[in-house]
């Protein structure tokens, strides 16, 4: 087996609520403290925080590892103590190999040089030849997309031309290594699907790439490891499904006091377990819920609401619009299913519900927390829904004189 291209050891980091001295009283002791070897890297001083405890992962060539979790969580302090802007307060970082970073929007990038100016010396800070820049010179501002622009100083770049000449000059210098945080979300959705195709691609090639994200999908379709970084928690390390299931976790609830949610849990067609992989447009999934009541709820009818993270409203529906209600007593469980087909494309999609009286004597009660689900498809284009179409394209041709000349 080939040696690990990124290798992250056991590595704690914390930093320091205000990293300066304000005054001679606090700049003096400090200094002390050092000199005599008194500053222990265990405990925490005043102002003192852990960003990561305890981290260890490994990426070997050719695997894209995601690394997710809530803002705060330290992915963004992972990449930089990767690429050495940081150091650990314990632990080993190592990366094998060239390195192509991306971290921060136009990190590197002198604003008062040129696109052209600094695609060479972002070569050159990574160590390579005049020449070989050159050779790649014409492919990095096609991919971007910025030939108009190329001698205009990146300061009047807008944020998302230096992402974009940012990923087209790491992904264009032949790296052994990819290191890519969430910059990328900067980016149209065209540039967005090139660079994805791009990261692809490099895998294929035997890159080790980690990849920063909030982008479910991208991470869904790219990797089959990832690692969830929660504040105060040890990481998760596992399969892409489960870590993606357990950051999308959600705590059931309900908008009435005396109502109950005992269980959710969402499943794929007919298996049993609980779904924890991406699902692909136009798979069977079921909702299945066990509510109890403390009032007698007449009249019930069980509603789906179905958002995706955006916000956008996917789809609102109830079982008594049309249908039957049922009458249910105060202090008996009872179970719900729902059965529903994710006509829908690319996308992280909150599930909740709702109890409805069919002649609205009593108000609505939601059913909020109740599951999520990740839809992954490479596909289509864009857009919230799966149409399934069918294309035919024909020439029409007015004589049978004019098919025979063509």
């Amino acid at each position: 087996m080939s040696e690990p291209a990124i290798v992250f050891d056991r590595v704690w980091k914390k930093f320091r609520v205000g990293e300066r001295h304000d005054s001679l009283r606090d700049l003096i002791p400090a200094t002390v403290r050092r000199l005599a070897g008194r500053t222990s890297t265990d405990a925490l001083r005043q102002n003192e925080f852990w960003v990561l405890r305890d981290v260890s992962f490994a990426v070997a060539p050719g695997e894209a590892f995601g690394i997710i979790g809530h803002n705060g969580a330290g992915k963004s302090t992972t990449l930089k103590l990767l690429t050495r802007i940081l150091r650990p307060t314990r632990g080993e970082c190592r990366v094998r190999g060239r390195v192509g970073a991306l971290i921060e929007i136009a990190a590197g990038f002198h604003p008062d040089l040129t696109g052209r100016e600094n695609v060479f010396l972002q070569g050159a800070v990574i160590g390579m030849k005049r020449r070989d820049i050159a050779a790649r010179f014409d492919d990095i501002i096609a991919f971007a997309g910025l030939e108009q622009f190329v001698d205009t100083q990146v300061k009047r770049y807008s944020s998302g031309m230096n992402a974009r000449l940012g990923f087209a000059i790491a992904a264009h210098l032949d790296p052994e290594v990819l290191l890519i945080d969430e910059v990328l979300a900067v980016g149209d959705f065209s540039f967005q699907q090139r660079c994805y195709e791009r990261l692809e691609d490099f895998r294929r090639q035997g890159v080790a790439i980690a990849l920063v994200s909030h982008n479910m999908q991208a991470v869904a379709s790219l990797c089959k490891r990832a690692m969830l970084l929660s504040a105060g928690r040890a990481p998760l390390l596992a399969d892409v499904g489960t870590v993606l299931a357990a950051y999308t976790n959600l705590n059931p609830g309900t908008s009435h006091d005396r109502v109950r949610v005992l269980r959710a849990a969402l499943r794929r067609g007919a298996s049993s377990d609980t779904l924890r992989a991406p699902l692909s447009p136009g798979d069977q999934v079921v909702l299945d819920l066990e509510i109890l009541s403390d009032v007698p709820l007449d009249r019930c009818g069980l509603g789906l609401h179905i958002t995706r993270s955006d916000g956008l409203m996917v789809f609102e529906g109830a079982s008594n619009i049309s249908g039957p209600s049922i009458d249910i007593p105060a202090g008996v469980p009872f179970r719900c299913e729902i059965r529903f087909t994710a006509n829908v494309l690319r996308g992280t999609y909150i599930v909740a519900g709702f109890l409805r009286d069919r002649d609205k004597i009593w108000q609505p009660i939601m059913l909020t927390g109740l599951a999520s689900f990740i839809v992954n498809e490479t596909t289509r284009l864009r857009g919230c829904a799966e149409l399934y179409p069918e294309y035919e394209m024909q020439p029409m041709y007015d004589t049978a004189a004019q098919k025979a000349a063509i």
